[in-house]
């Protein structure tokens, strides 16, 4: 089934749902439908969102599923929040705090090892 689109092709206004049909009896039920916010998203940003409900949230769950970076889905997630209309918090105060942050948990793990994870700091830092 093709997602509805949004806007009118004619006149670029905002288009709604005016009638909706079950697939089973055939009853129709018409009236206007407003979508839910939901609905602005495009299919990817929509399988990233099944991806991060279903992984509670967890970054590092959705690191081992999706097979990528922290950052990567860090990303991704800011382009999801941003397509619902909400602003992101990307200053550089806390966009460093999240990559300290992400350091520290490397270290944590022990993908880096203590001289590594010094020297990414100190690079932050020298930013």
């Amino acid at each position: 089934m093709r997602k509805p689109i949004e806007q009118c092709p004619a006149c670029g206004g905002e288009l709604i749902v005016t009638q909706q049909t079950c697939v089973d009896c055939h009853t129709m039920v018409v009236g206007q439908f407003k979508p839910n916010i939901f609905s602005k998203l495009s299919q990817e940003h929509l399988s990233f969102v099944e991806v991060f409900v279903k992984n509670k949230g967890n970054i590092k769950e959705m690191e081992r599923e999706l097979a990528t970076s922290y950052w990567t889905i860090r990303n991704q997630l800011n382009d999801v929040i941003a397509a619902l209309g909400f602003e992101t918090d990307d200053t550089p105060a806390a966009v460093d705090t999240e990559k300290r942050q992400d350091i520290l948990a490397r270290l944590d793990r022990g993908v880096i090892d203590v001289a590594e994870a010094t020297k990414q700091l100190q690079q932050l830092a020298a930013k």
